[in-house]
């Protein structure tokens, strides 16, 4: 007998065909003349129902250990079944119990439990059939970005997740030591001794790979980085995490408008990937949790996104017919729910945004011109607002130097990085896209704490 998941079973095995299946008890219902059980090995959103005769070997002592959340291995044959909903159903001819469940003490029965009592439950809440569905489509997501650069020749690098640098320089960072606590060396002005502690210096939890991608695409010219981010933002939003996975492609030789070619084929192509990887689920969430799914991820493949710059975004936002919590004006960032109507209400579809005031971007996005704006690009979607935020580089080193000394960096604290402006410079280009609000977003799901195995937030970092 083979071995098989039950996704491949529900899909394509036919009557007569004997398997053997291993996974977890979801339900039990016990008939006078047979009992039905159904098991799920998380390859798939439905179960497997498998049908136990009284004449199988040990058929009451199985009975007797054989409850909701017990792990199973079933052999048997594949018969046509006659209940609604199924194709097929495993009448089995033999059970091994591999671990039982007290029934009285398992928290997941057959019935819907509230997001919030599953987050309490972390170690088991992967056994449902909403969260099984969302890391199934994570899953998915995470191969199509790999296979979409994969595709395109660019190299995966794996960016430090300990730095020196703050990319942001938002100065919500997680400080790393190996200092003792409860005796801290002191510099003679009072302040905590770096100097002394493992790295020599002050160290963090990196909130982006960008800078180092930055230097490998100065060899490799193409280059993505995928991989964990940190935020010590002590924010308990439904769209915030402090561990969060981000992908960061950066692209040699490239301007904004490759910059913004290239984010729109990304999302195009994972949300094509993932309808054709993982249609149940993404059928489950349209029907469960957010009927807008399908239409949402259809909008995404189908239209041409927008392109429009800061200036003209603000003039069509002071002409909307309806107020706005947030002031608009020239020169204010962007509020998600000024994202959001453009994207939703008068696009009705997504918008790339692009050339920002310099005041309200990051040192190292390209001066414009006019010296008014930077090479910036957000891209807004409906529901959620900006998914991916990115821009061309500035590769010219003297305007970089005045740009972070404008904004009280130490250009000496980033030496090696205006070294590849001194050292064979090209126009280049990247973006960011928070992995995680992705997934978020083509789910429905309505906390960003559900679509990651186990989040980190504010005061919370269980199991």
């Amino acid at each position: 007998m083979v071995n098989q998941r039950i996704a491949e079973i529900l899909r394509n095995s036919q009557p007569d065909e004997s398997v053997t299946i291993k996974g977890w008890v979801r339900t039990k219902r016990e008939l006078k003349e047979f009992t039905f059980i159904e098991v799920n090995d998380g390859s798939f959103l439905a179960n497997l129902q498998v049908v136990l005769n009284p004449d199988l070997p040990d058929y009451d002592t199985i009975l007797k250990q054989i409850n909701t959340g017990a792990s199973v291995e079933v052999s048997g044959v594949i018969v046509p079944s006659l209940g609604k909903g199924q194709r097929i159903e495993l009448k089995a001819s033999s059970v091994i119990v591999y671990g039982d469940a007290d029934a009285a003490t398992y928290p997941l029965q057959k019935k819907r439990h509230s997001f919030e009592f599953l987050r309490t439950i972390g170690h088991l809440r992967s056994r449902t059939n909403t969260i099984g569905a969302v890391f199934r489509v994570r899953n998915a997501c995470a191969s199509a970005i790999h296979q979409f650069f994969q595709e395109r020749g660019f190299l995966w690098i794996h960016s430090p997740i300990i730095t020196a640098s703050d990319c942001e320089g938002a100065g919500e960072l997680f400080t790393v030591t190996s200092l003792n606590l409860n005796n801290i060396p002191k510099t003679k002005a009072g302040e905590v001794d770096f100097s002394q502690d493992f790295f020599g210096r002050k160290a963090y939890l990196t909130v982006s790979g960008q800078l180092q991608a930055e230097v490998m695409a100065m060899a490799f010219r193409d280059v993505y980085t995928f991989g964990p981010t940190f935020r010590a933002e002590n924010s308990n939003t439904s769209r915030h995490l402090a561990e969060f996975w981000m992908v960061e492609p950066e692209m040699a030789f490239c301007d904004l408008n490759g910059d913004m070619d290239l984010a729109e084929a990304f999302l195009k192509y994972i949300f094509k990937y993932v309808l054709d990887k993982c249609p149940e689920d993404m059928e489950f969430f349209n029907e469960r949790i957010d009927n807008s799914v399908l239409a949402t991820a259809e909008n995404i493949i189908n239209n041409e996104f927008q392109r429009i710059t800061y200036t003209e975004a603000i003039s069509l936002l002071e002409k909307a017919e309806r107020q706005f919590e947030y002031p608009v004006n020239w020169g204010l960032d962007l509020q998600s729910e000024h994202e959001r109507y453009l994207a939703e209400e008068l696009f009705k579809k997504p918008v790339i945004v692009t050339n920002y005031p310099v005041g309200i971007k990051a040192f190292y996005m390209r001066l414009n011109d006019e010296e008014k704006t930077v090479a910036a690009m957000d891209v807004l979607a409906p529901k959620i607002g900006e998914i991916i935020g990115g821009s061309q580089r500035e590769e010219r080193l003297d305007v970089l130097q005045k740009r972070m000394e404008s904004q009280g960096i130490n250009p000496e604290d980033l030496s090696w990085y205006l070294d590849l402006r001194r050292y064979g410079t090209v126009p280049h280009a990247g973006f960011g896209l928070g992995f995680e609000r992705l997934v978020q977003f083509m789910t429905g799901m309505g906390n960003i704490r559900d679509v990651i195995p186990f989040p980190r937030t504010p005061l919370s970092a269980d199991f």
